[in-house]
């Protein structure tokens, strides 16, 4: 799984979504932009964003979460949550409909005092998929229309009207029954397991001191999968035979040794690069590991 993906990545991953050059920061304290969904036709990486997505969805495929999925056979309204990573796979050619991406600073910047996250559409563990019948979806599609031509407008408040916009796309889903047809993937834990290898090896090498290890625990790896901890540790258990922190312990240990032995840098810049507060932690650690000190395994590798 790749690092959390930013508004930044997505419109390089899809150069067509801003060839008009949007400024990151178009609406003031943040991002809003609209879209439609032939963006859509090849599978997208299974990751987490930094930004929310609201989609109406027009064509079949596939919704994966690490341990669940659903298929999307018919019209629905998809609500994606930061916090939470997921890949979609398209199953049809014909992808459509539309979907705007915004930023937590383009609505909490304004009326809304509680977070995003906080509401159904969005939290965690919440029912993120509504299928609509065909008056919702004429309803929706139209919203959307609207939200597309004020992208373009001249307007001088066109982004107080497309907040608007998406308010009332959200109050119209809150008053429809969530989709309730998720699946549990067949092998849940090898999915999980794998998932988590990726998310381990994605984290290095690190280039630089600054670079620091952003993933240092069995609950950070957890919650960047959007899994309970005790789920993570025993998929991983079963899967390989080691605990989930003996193996991000390896994966740390593997590092060091590469940082010691191929840059300069002191043994101080490797503890902090590789998450740890104080070097005597790190030299603790390492020793553990290896039996040697950081110190020794550098003079060995001359």
């Amino acid at each position: 799984m790749n690092h959390t993906e930013t508004i930044e990545d997505f419109y390089k991953r899809v150069p067509q979504a801003n060839a008009s050059g949007r400024p990151l920061n178009n609406a003031g304290a943040g991002h809003f932009n609209v879209y439609t969904r032939n963006l859509c036709k090849v599978q997208t990486p299974y990751s987490r964003r930094d930004f929310y997505k609201v989609s109406l969805i027009l064509g079949e495929g596939v919704l994966h979460y690490a341990d669940k999925w659903i298929a999307i056979d018919r019209p629905a309204l998809l609500f994606s949550n930061p916090v939470i990573p997921y890949s979609w796979e398209p199953s049809s050619e014909k992808q459509e409909g539309w979907f705007c991406l915004f930023t937590e600073a383009f609505v909490s910047a304004h009326e809304r005092k509680d977070g995003l996250q906080d509401s159904p559409l969005f939290k965690i563990g919440g029912k993120p998929v509504f299928f609509i019948n065909e008056t919702q979806q004429e309803e929706i599609s139209a919203i959307f229309r609207k939200m597309v031509l004020e992208m373009d407008s001249e307007y001088t408040h066109k982004y107080d009207l497309l907040r608007n916009y998406l308010h009332l796309i959200i109050h119209e889903a809150m008053k429809m029954q969530p989709a309730g047809s998720f699946e549990k993937h067949a092998n849940a834990p090898s999915r999980i397991t794998s998932l988590f290898m990726e998310l381990l090896e994605r984290q290095f090498p690190i280039d630089s001191p600054e670079d620091a290890l952003r993933l240092k625990t069995a609950n950070d790896y957890a919650q960047s999968l959007s899994v309970h901890a005790n789920h993570l540790n025993r998929s991983v258990k079963e899967v390989t035979g080691k605990t989930t922190t003996a193996l991000i312990s390896e994966r740390i240990t593997k590092e060091a040794r590469a940082l010691l032995q191929h840059t300069d840098w002191n043994i101080a810049e490797v503890a902090y690069s590789l998450g740890f507060e104080y070097p005597a932690y790190f030299n603790q650690f390492f020793k553990k590991q290896t039996g040697v000190t950081p110190g020794d395994a550098r003079n060995m590798a001359v």
